[in-house]
């Protein structure tokens, strides 16, 4: 399943939000390829029932994390995508400190995976469209980059944005259909 929107076939301007500040931007061309690597994770989450959040962890220009919402399937509330994805990255690379990393995830992280992203020292934050209800590090609050914090991240937001969003929307409008 492939989630591209008219914009993306033709890379025109989009809005994205880079490091707090609200701008115009073409999309970087490696955003847009991690990020629709992130939407196919999504759709595995999709396809067996899970809510469709995908990562990846982007190391030197290397996918070495991907992972996708499996917390229905092991019945397990920390396993989101985020953290699988950054789980694996440090299985790879033999530790705990992601830097020279870039996480893309299609919605943008809950506090527990903010955390994650912090604690890693993750450098940069690529997400795709906002959380309303949930979202630490834009919408409900933003744990990424207080100055309190030993570590802080660069935040770019609005990557494929309608992907993320209408993925998200179709499965939540399926499962209101079901009841």
């Amino acid at each position: 399943m492939i989630f591209q929107s008219k914009a993306l076939r033709e890379g025109t301007l989009c809005g994205a939000r880079t490091a707090g500040t609200r701008r115009t931007i073409r999309m970087d061309e490696t955003d847009r390829t991690y990020m629709q690597a992130a939407l196919e994770e999504a759709s595995k989450a999709y396809a067996v029932g899970e809510v469709p959040i995908g990562a990846v962890v982007v190391h030197r220009g290397e996918i070495i994390g991907r992972g996708h919402n499996r917390r229905e399937t092991w019945k397990d509330p920390t396993a989101h995508a985020e953290i699988l994805a950054i789980q694996e990255a440090c299985r790879r690379l033999g530790g705990w400190r992601l830097t020279e990393s870039t996480l893309y995830v299609t919605i943008e992280p809950c506090a527990m995976c903010a955390g994650a992203i912090v604690l890693a020292r993750i450098p940069r934050l690529v997400y795709g469209a906002k959380d309303p209800k949930a979202g630490a590090v834009d919408s409900v609050f933003d744990l990424v980059r207080r100055k309190e914090l030993n570590h802080r991240v660069d935040v770019t937001s609005g990557v494929l944005e309608e992907e993320c969003r209408a993925v998200i929307q179709r499965f939540f409008r399926e499962l209101r259909s079901r009841d």
